[in-house]
């Protein structure tokens, strides 16, 4: 038994059949074309992933170290300096 019911006498007459219509020829061109288009495909998913890691969210980003200082504590030294 071959694949989903069809015999491998049936995969391998469809084969010639194919080679027939379309010739060797085209069928590598054919071949080198969509091998060519998925190296394209994985090469722009890459540099997708690539740009999604170098831009920050805001939360991401670290805050500075004066701005980070609770409200009440900034209150309190300007009292205290005054």
């Amino acid at each position: 038994m071959g694949f989903g019911g069809i015999s491998m006498w049936q995969l391998l007459i469809l084969l010639l059949i194919v080679v027939l219509v379309f010739g060797t020829k085209r069928l590598r061109n054919m071949g080198s074309d969509l091998g060519a288009a998925v190296k394209g495909f994985r090469k722009g998913m890459d540099e997708d992933l690539g740009d999604q890691e170098e831009k920050l969210e805001p939360d991401q980003i670290a805050p500075d170290t004066e701005s980070s200082v609770p409200a009440e504590e900034s209150v309190e030294k300007t009292e205290s300096s005054s």
